[in-house]
C-alpha cells in the first residue's frame, strides 16, 4: 500500500519506573524518569537513536501533580522548563516545546494532535512523554540527603495552563468536594442506585470488575503495587484496605505515590522511511476521537458517562471496526465507575476474556499522575507488533470523567483520518443539563451521596439531592449523627431530608425538627459586646465599629458573622432608625479580606447576606451610613458602597485593589462601582487598582460628604442627624420605593409602579404626624409607626 508521506506512525515506545523498595533503587527526578522512558521509546523505534533525537522537532511533556495545579508544591525542586529539560537528556534540540493541561486525557489527547500536525506536514519528529516522581519525594523529602531537582532549560515553553476549568469550583470545594475519590463516588452511588443494586451487590461487582486488573498488574514489571486480590478483598474493609470515600476502600482508590514515566515517538512515514525505521516497529492511529462531559452538576445522570462513550464509539467508527474487532483493551481505571460506565456503553462485561487493562489499573498499576495513559498506549504497541493485523483500543479520561481521549491503534498501514468530535461536542453541549439550587431551602430527596472517611474515624456526608419543590439539585453536607448514619446504612437514595442553606454552605438533616434543633433560629438583638465589633446605642441611632486595628479592620469569617448578626438586629428593630458603620483607629475604615487568615489554610466562609453582613443583603429598609477613615480598600471600598450613604474624611482612600493580589472585587465592587462613578473611572480603578483620594471620589460621587482628617464619623452622625429629623417611616418607604423601582427602565413605568409602600404610608401614625405637626406649627414626634 503507497501511502501519503505525510502519514503518522507511532514507531517507539517505552517506559520507566524507579521502586524505592527496588534494590536498584536510583532516586531519579521527574525529568529523570521521563529520559530513561524517552532513550527506551528512541531505541525501540529500530533506528539509530542518535539520529532520531536530532530529527525531533515537537516535544510534549504531560504535567505532572506538582505542576498541574496554581498550589501545588515542589518539596524537592523541579525543572522550569520540564519538556524542554527531557528533551536535553536524550540529545534532542526541538524547535517547539509544549506543556499540556493537566488532565489523565493528555496523552492520548497528544498522540492525536501531534498525529495530526504530523499528516498537516507541520512537524516531522515528535516525542510525548510524562512523568512522576512522587514516591520519592514523599520518601525523602523530610531527609538531610535529599536530592535537589531543580533544574533549569533554556528555550521557549507553549504552557498550555492547568486546563482546570469547569473541573471545580467553590461551591464544590465549599461541600467536600476538592478530591477525586469523594467525587467518584458520587457517581458510582449514582451508578449503582440506576441500576437498583444494594450496597452489597454493587460491591461484589466493583469487585469483580478489578480483581482482573490486580493478576495483570502481578505480572507488571512496572506496577506499583504488583500484588495479585481477589474480588473479596478489594471490596472488604480492613487495617490495610480502610473505608475512604463510600463506596471505595482503599484498594478500590487511584495510586498516585508512584515513580514511573513513559514516552511515545510519532513520525512521518517519510522520515520512518529516511532514519531507517523497520516496518514491524510501526503502529498507525486508525481511529481517535476528544469530547467533554458537562461539569458534573450539570450532568442528567450522574451514574453515565454519555460523553465518554461517544468519544469510545467515534474512535471506533473513525477507525471502521467495532467493539468485537478488538484484540486488545485499556480502559482508563482510577475508579471503578471510570471503567465501568464506558464499558456499559459499549457493552462490555467485567469478565471479557480479553481485558479491560492491558497496565493493571491505576489502583494496581499505579497513577503516573496525567500520564497513566502513556504507559497504556506503549503496552498496547507492544501487543499489536505481537499480533500484526490486530486492533487495540485506549480510552483515557481526565477530570471527574470530565474529558475523555480516545485511540484505536494497528500495525496495518493507514492514512491519516479526521474525526468529527466538534460536531459531536456541539451535538451533546446543546443536550439536556440540570437547573441547580446554589442555595436550597426545604424538603429534598438524596439522588447520590458518598460519606468520606478520615484518620481516626472522622466522617463527612455529602449528598446530591433533589428539592420537592422544583426538581432543581443541590449539594449539601450531612449534620447531625443520625443524617451521616443514615448514609452509612441502608439505602438513603430516594429518602426524603431536609435542607438549608447558611452562609457555610447547604446542610442536610433527617427532619425539618433536627434541622431546628441542630441551628435553632437566631432571635434578631444585640449583645452586651462582641469580640471583633463595637456596638454603641444612642437613641435611635447605632454606631458600628470594626475592631481590627492591628489588621487594618480586614474581616475574616468570624468578623462577618459578628457584623452580620449585628445588622440583623438593627434592621429588625423598630426602635433604631439610622447605623454608621466605621472602623477602628485612624488608618483604615476597611482593608477589605483578611488575606493572612485566608492563606492560613483555615475554614473560609461569608455569611449569605455577604461581606460585612451588608454586600449581599438583599433587604436594607434603614439607611446606613459609612464613615470612612483611611484606607478602604478592596472588600473595604465595597462594604462601603453596599451603604446607603458615605462621608470620608481627607485621608479616606477607595480601591479595588484585587487584581493587585490575583483576585477580582467579587463582594459587588464589580457591579455596584460602574454603577456609581463614570464607567470609565470604574473599568479603571477595576483593572489598575487606582486609588482614588476623598476630593476624587465626592467628585464622581462615590462619596456624600467630605470632612477633615479624623471626623469622618462626626460627619456621619451630623448627617444621621438630618435623617432623624426626618419620618423614620418615609425614609424606610422612601428606600422601599427606590429598590423597587431601580430596575425599571422606563421612567413612566416606575413613577406609576403600584408600590404597597404608599399604601401603608397613607396609613401610617408617622404621615397624621407629620400632617398634624405641620399645621400646628410645631416639630414632629414621630413614632415609625
Amino acid at each position: 500500500m503507497s501511502l501519503d508521506p505525510n502519514t503518522p506512525v507511532v514507531v517507539g515506545v517505552g517506559q520507566a519506573s524507579d521502586r524505592i523498595d527496588d534494590p536498584g533503587y536510583r532516586r531519579l527526578s521527574a525529568v529523570g524518569l521521563a529520559a530513561v522512558a524517552a532513550a527506551e521509546a528512541l531505541a525501540d523505534s529500530g533506528a539509530d537513536p542518535a539520529a532520531v533525537a536530532a530529527a525531533i522537532d515537537t516535544v510534549a511533556g504531560v504535567r505532572q501533580f506538582e505542576i498541574s495545579t496554581p498550589m501545588a508544591q515542589a518539596p524537592l525542586g523541579r525543572s522550569d522548563n520540564y519538556p524542554r529539560s527531557v528533551a536535553n537528556a536524550v540529545g534532542a534540540a526541538p524547535a517547539r516545546a509544549i506543556l499540556e493541561v493537566a488532565g489523565g486525557q493528555s496523552p492520548q489527547h497528544l498522540i492525536t494532535e501531534l498525529a495530526g500536525a504530523i499528516a498537516a506536514g507541520s512537524s516531522q519528529v515528535a516525542l510525548v512523554f510524562g512523568s512522576e516522581a512522587i514516591s520519592t519525594v514523599r520518601h525523602l523529602a523530610a531527609r538531610e540527603d535529599r536530592p535537589d531537582f531543580s533544574e533549569h532549560a533554556e528555550g521557549d515553553l507553549e504552557d498550555r495552563g492547568f486546563g482546570l476549568k469547569g473541573l471545580t469550583s467553590r461551591h464544590q470545594v465549599a461541600h467536600g468536594l476538592s478530591d477525586a475519590p469523594s467525587q467518584y463516588a458520587l457517581l458510582d452511588n449514582a451508578r449503582r442506585a440506576r441500576r437498583g443494586e444494594t450496597r452489597e451487590q454493587y460491591a461484589a461487582g466493583m469487585g469483580a470488575l478489578f480483581a482482573p486488573f490486580t493478576r495483570v498488574a502481578a505480572k507488571n514489571p512496572h506496577a506499583a503495587a504488583p500484588t495479585e486480590r481477589s474480588a473479596a478483598e478489594l471490596v472488604t474493609p480492613s487495617e490495610r484496605n480502610r473505608p475512604i470515600a463510600d463506596p471505595y476502600p482503599r484498594y478500590l482508590v487511584a495510586r498516585d505515590q508512584v515513580n514511573q514515566g513513559a514516552a511515545a515517538l510519532l513520525m512521518s512515514t517519510a522520515a520512518a522511511d529516511r532514519l531507517g525505521v523497520p516496518a514491524a516497529n510501526r503502529v498507525y492511529l486508525h481511529g481517535h476521537a476528544d469530547l467533554r462531559e458537562r461539569d458534573l452538576l450539570e450532568r442528567p445522570d450522574l451514574g453515565a458517562a454519555p460523553a465518554s462513550v461517544a468519544a469510545a464509539r467515534h474512535a471506533l467508527e473513525v477507525a471502521g471496526i467495532g467493539v468485537d474487532d478488538l484484540t486488545t483493551i485499556d480502559l482508563y481505571s482510577c475508579f471503578p465507575v471510570a471503567v465501568s460506565a464506558v464499558a456499559d456503553g459499549l457493552g462490555l462485561a467485567a469478565d471479557d476474556p480479553r481485558g479491560l487493562t492491558l497496565t493493571g489499573g491505576l489502583p494496581f498499576f499505579g497513577g503516573a499522575g496525567n500520564n497513566y495513559s502513556l504507559h497504556a498506549v506503549a503496552e498496547t504497541v507492544h501487543r499489536l507488533r505481537a499480533a500484526p493485523g490486530s486492533y487495540g483500543f485506549v480510552g483515557a479520561n481526565g477530570g471527574i470523567l470530565s474529558k475523555y481521549s480516545a485511540g484505536v491503534y494497528s500495525t496495518t498501514p493507514v492514512e491519516w483520518r479526521s474525526d468529527r468530535s466538534a460536531d459531536l461536542q456541539a451535538e451533546l453541549d446543546a443536550g439536556p443539563t440540570v437547573s441547580q439550587a446554589v442555595t436550597a431551602y426545604g424538603w429534598g430527596t438524596v439522588e447520590t451521596y458518598t460519606v468520606k472517611h478520615g484518620r481516626g474515624g472522622a466522617r463527612t456526608g455529602v449528598v446530591v439531592g433533589r428539592l420537592e419543590a422544583d426538581g432543581r439539585r443541590f449539594l449539601a453536607l450531612t449534620e447531625g449523627d443520625d443524617a451521616l448514619d443514615l448514609l452509612s446504612s441502608g439505602e438513603p437514595i430516594g429518602t426524603r431530608v431536609h435542607v438549608r442553606s447558611f452562609g457555610v454552605g447547604n446542610r442536610v438533616t433527617v427532619s425539618r425538627e433536627r434541622m431546628d434543633e441542630l441551628h435553632p433560629p437566631r432571635a434578631a438583638g444585640l449583645r452586651e459586646s462582641y469580640e471583633h465589633v463595637l456596638v454603641r446605642r444612642d437613641g435611635h441611632l447605632l454606631e458600628i465599629t470594626i475592631n481590627r486595628p492591628e489588621a487594618r479592620n480586614s474581616l475574616h469569617p468570624m468578623a462577618n458573622e459578628e457584623l452580620d448578626e449585628i445588622f440583623d438586629a438593627y434592621f429588625a428593630d423598630p426602635d433604631l432608625w439610622v447605623a454608621i458603620l466605621t472602623g477602628a483607629g485612624d488608618k483604615a475604615f476597611s482593608a477589605g479580606n483578611d488575606l493572612v487568615y485566608s492563606a492560613s489554610g483555615k475554614p473560609m466562609w461569608v455569611p449569605k447576606n455577604g461581606f460585612a453582613g451588608l454586600t449581599s443583603r438583599r433587604s436594607m429598609p434603614k439607611p446606613v451610613i459609612a464613615a470612612v477613615n483611611g484606607f478602604a480598600m478592596g472588600g473595604g471600598c465595597e462594604i462601603a458602597m453596599a451603604c446607603h450613604l458615605v462621608v470620608a474624611d481627607a485621608t479616606a482612600r477607595f480601591a479595588l485593589s484585587e487584581v493587585r493580589v490575583g483576585l477580582v472585587a467579587g463582594a459587588g465592587g464589580l457591579v455596584r462601582l460602574p454603577r456609581t462613578v463614570p464607567p470609565t473611572v470604574a473599568t479603571e480603578m477595576i483593572l489598575t487598582g487606582r486609588r482614588l483620594s476623598a476630593d476624587e471620589a465626592l467628585g464622581f460621587g462615590l462619596v456624600n460628604r467630605v470632612t477633615d482628617a479624623g471626623a469622618a464619623v462626626e460627619g456621619a452622625r451630623a448627617l444621621a442627624a438630618e435623617i432623624l429629623a426626618g419620618s423614620p417611616t418615609s425614609v424606610r418607604m422612601s428606600l422601599q420605593i427606590m429598590a423597587e423601582t431601580r430596575g425599571i427602565p422606563d421612567v413612566v413605568d416606575a413613577v406609576t409602579f403600584p408600590s404597597p409602600a404608599l399604601d401603608e404610608l397613607m396609613a401610617s401614625a408617622d404621615a397624621m404626624e407629620g400632617v398634624t405637626a405641620f399645621a400646628q406649627k410645631r416639630a414632629p414626634r414621630w413614632t415609625n409607626r
